[in-house]
This record gives structure tokens, C-alpha cells and sequence, in this order.
């Protein structure tokens, strides 16, 4: 099993970003996708999820109207489109697969810096 994440990088306040998350290893149109952050010094907190067949989202309140979660069952990917990028954005980004009985996959993250 493989979650790889990427598209983090340095961006200005107010800028986008668009990260991707690509699996590999499980039936990925059959698994609940998310995505997580951490920032320096603090838990990890939930970000947004999507349904399997794209059917249902949400999203933390921090972030609504500002991210966007989608997949593509083809590639086996998740994105998070991020616009409107705040200081408090910086974090390292996780991807989630969430499976049957519990069973849940990590990536191993993507680092995303908003900073003038």
C-alpha cells in the first residue's frame, strides 16, 4: 500500500495550491479519502473528506469555502485544492484511505509553507 503525497511548497498569503495524493496497494474507489495537516507544535487535525464515489464532502470549519476536495477513481487520486492560502494554512499535509473494519492508510505528507 502507497499514499504519496505532493504539490506543497512555499506560497504567499492569499495564493493557491493544489496537492495531490497518489495510492496504490487497495481499491481505492471503494475507500472513503481524506485529507489531514499538522503544524509545528500541534495534533494533527482533520482537513476534509470525500465519499467514494465523490457523493458526499465536508470540511473543517478553518477551511470551508476556501478548500476544495475531489478524486479521480481512474488515476486513484485525491486532490485539495486550496485557495485563499492564511499564515495559519502552514502545516504538513496528510492523505487518509479509510477502509472496511477501521482499517486506515497515511501518506507520509507534503509540506505546505504560506509565508510573504
Amino acid at each position: 500500500v502507497q499514499l504519496v503525497e505532493s504539490g506543497g511548497g512555499l506560497v504567499q498569503p492569499g495564493g493557491s495550491l493544489r496537492l495531490s495524493c497518489v495510492t496504490s496497494g487497495f481499491t481505492f474507489s471503494n475507500s472513503g479519502m481524506s485529507w489531514y495537516r499538522q503544524a509545528p507544535g500541534k495534533e494533527r487535525e482533520w482537513v476534509a473528506v470525500i465519499g467514494s464515489n465523490s457523493d458526499n464532502t465536508n470540511y473543517a470549519d478553518s477551511v470551508k469555502g476556501r478548500f476544495t476536495i475531489s478524486r479521480d477513481n481512474v488515476k486513484n487520486t485525491v486532490y485539495l485544492q486550496m485557495n485563499s492560502l492564511k499564515p495559519e494554512d502552514t502545516a504538513v499535509y496528510f492523505c487518509k484511505a479509510s477502509r472496511r473494519a477501521g482499517v486506515a492508510y497515511w501518506g507520509k505528507g507534503t509540506l505546505v509553507t504560506v509565508s510573504s
